[in-house]
């Protein structure tokens, strides 16, 4: 693939894996906002990981511990999907900053947009937290 087209790629690629962040659904909360079946299906695959993810937590590892890891696995799946399309690693290499500015806003805007809606629902995600 061509330089030209890497960056383009790159984004496509991480895109197929999940929403655009400009679709309110996403990150306003807006109850009234219609669930698509793409939008299902992204948090339905969030929820399993999370819950890989919270089965991991015991005394062998807490939760800082098992959210370091989760961290990793997303930084190691990350760059995996975006060498996708690319036939040598010198272009893929010069596209790093690239792709890393394109994930660090993606994902600074989703733990925004989560840390938003814990502050707003602290009450209700607290207790859940105890009855488990």
């Amino acid at each position: 693939m061509s330089q030209d087209n890497s960056q383009s790629n790159t984004q496509d690629n991480a895109q197929d894996n999940h929403l655009d962040l400009n679709d309110s659904a996403a990150t306003d909360g807006n109850a009234n906002v219609e669930i698509t079946p793409e939008m299902q299906g992204f948090y339905q695959r969030a929820d399993v990981i999370i819950g890989v993810a919270n089965s991991q937590l015991g005394d062998e590892a807490h939760s800082g511990q098992v959210g370091a890891s989760l961290l990793y696995a997303a930084a190691r799946y990350s760059a995996s999907v975006a060498s996708i399309g690319f036939v040598k690693g010198d272009d893929f290499a010069k596209e790093k900053d690239d792709i890393v500015e394109f994930y660090v806003k993606q994902y600074r805007q989703m733990l925004s947009d989560n840390l938003t809606d814990y502050a707003q629902n602290f009450d209700k995600y607290i207790n859940i937290d105890k009855e488990s």
